[in-house]
């Protein structure tokens, strides 16, 4: 019942009266003065303080059972490598976690107050605008009335060029407890998924908070009162960082402990209750057990928006190329320049699969994602000649084949793998391989060879390194080397 609030508010003589908000009121709890429910379940005791204040006819009927939620929650916490694999994070990126309830005042509501009535517009274009691609995965959760209210085509709508820039929604019903725990920050508001992040150590940063709603005396309330605030004036990205920064993981331990007053035990309490409502004894052969939190199915981010790339030879022996990508969204900001003096090109990166099909023509990389076999478009050799064709400017396209890999063509022909080298763990490079594409176009436009580059490159992105192996499939093409003068 984390989302159990009331608050109070001078009416118009002056005295404070109490105003229900959702929960605890005789409004959803009494029907002609009795109560509604035979239990009434709550998971912690301040919640039955609030419900004996709130509506004490209600409160013979409350029982404390813990909360199952959070439970599972606790219980998959030791997977959270796992799920942030399962989620694309890659290595060195961070997962941010956008997060709204469904309230007017919530950050997807758009009822703030007048001067901040655009901060979700300008949140979703600051997303993509701020935050590198391969050093942060977005994706957003939101209430399931804000899907069933509106629509999915509707919200999907709404985020479309989000989305396009590489954000993901997560599932109404399913996936945000794995997101919450693969997160390195939760952006969001007074919903019941901010208190839970902030619950097991997860930094937040509150994007709308309408203290003015909740019982001053809840926790989230109080979660409102100590986590630091969204500034729209500043920098998206360094606010971000900031919290991260500073954040110490034991900063909401009295919040967490007013989560359950029995973490682990919601499965055997609550079947004890269930059991004695239907008058039965429980089965004693077989212990109350909850549900573990699945794995979800790999989801990478994928941007079909055009993609900027801020590049840089920074070693020549061996080879060493630093990228920045920013997804280009056509309501939002460009993205900033990187003043950083290793930067000395740029170029533009699109997915053969963009709505903006008019960009392919100028684009000086064209990207496809499709398995190795796909009797559509592979083999890969095939596809980047023939895109070679179609797209007459580009001067290198690329085929991601997989999670760590793809298959590059140049404009003089040559065709090469490039491969990833695993992790500590034996485990893939999930960075998005069209980043070794422009690292290796980055390397070819600045006037080196390819053979130079052979057998391996090394990509950085942001503070994160990656080997990647350059690999022939064809004898590369002969350099003819520059003369002066007559022959």
């Amino acid at each position: 019942m984390r989302g159990s609030q009331h608050r109070t508010t001078p009416d118009n003589t002056g005295q404070h009266r109490t105003t229900p908000v959702f929960g605890l009121s005789p409004d959803w709890l009494l029907h002609d003065g009795r109560p509604l429910a035979d239990a009434t379940v709550l998971s912690h005791p301040e919640q039955l303080d609030r419900l004996r204040s709130a509506c004490p006819q209600a409160a013979p009927t409350a029982v404390l059972a813990g909360d199952p939620c959070y439970d599972r929650i606790l219980a998959a916490l030791p997977q959270r490598a796992l799920l942030r694999r399962a989620l694309g994070v890659g290595p060195g990126q961070r997962l941010i976690v956008v997060s709204s309830t469904w309230a007017p005042r919530s950050l997807f509501g758009g009822d703030w107050e007048p001067a901040a009535d655009d901060l979700l517009p300008w949140l979703l274009s600051r997303l993509s605008a701020e935050l590198p691609a391969d050093e942060y995965r977005t994706v957003a959760v939101l209430h399931p009335n804000i899907w069933y209210g509106h629509g999915p085509g509707q919200v999907r709508a709404w985020l479309g060029n989000a989305r396009r820039a590489g954000l993901d929604a997560i599932p109404p019903l399913d996936g945000w407890r794995q997101a919450l725990i693969a997160a390195d920050c939760v952006l969001g508001d007074h919903s019941s998924v901010t208190y839970y992040a902030a619950s097991i150590g997860v930094p937040v940063l509150l994007g709308a908070f309408p203290q003015q709603d909740l019982d001053p005396l809840s926790p989230v309330a109080a979660l409102g009162r100590s986590a630091p605030r969204l500034v729209r004036r500043g920098s998206l990205r360094a606010q971000i960082d900031r919290v991260m920064a500073a954040h110490d993981p034991g900063r909401y331990k009295e919040l967490a402990e007013q989560t359950s007053s029995a973490p682990g035990e919601s499965a055997a309490l609550l079947r004890r209750l269930f059991y004695g409502l239907m008058g039965l004894p429980e089965p004693a052969a077989h212990p109350a057990l909850l549900d573990p939190l699945p794995l979800p199915p790999y989801l990478p981010a994928r941007r079909t928006a055009p993609v900027r790339v801020l590049s840089g030879v920074i070693g020549t022996a061996p080879p060493e190329v630093s990228v920045v990508r920013h997804a280009v969204v056509s309501d939002g900001p460009d993205p900033a320049d990187d003043a950083a003096p290793w930067v000395d090109s740029a170029h533009t990166v699109v997915d053969e699969e963009t709505p903006q099909t008019g960009r392919l023509r100028i684009a000086d990389v064209v990207v496809r994602y499709a398995a190795g076999d796909d009797p559509r478009l592979g083999p890969p050799a095939a596809w980047t000649a023939e895109a070679l064709d179609r797209y007459p400017y580009c001067g290198l396209t690329a085929y991601v084949d997989g999670p760590d890999r793809c298959v590059v063509r140049t404009r003089e022909g040559d065709l090469v793998r490039l491969s990833a080298a695993a992790g500590p763990d034996g485990r893939a490079d999930l960075c998005d391989p069209a980043a070794y594409a422009s690292a290796l176009h980055a390397w070819l436009t600045s006037g080196r060879d390819l053979a130079d580059a052979v057998p391996g490159i090394t990509v950085r992105t942001g503070d994160t390194v990656h080997h990647v192996t350059v690999d022939p499939l064809a004898p590369l093409a002969p350099v003819t080397p520059l003369t002066s003068g007559a022959p």
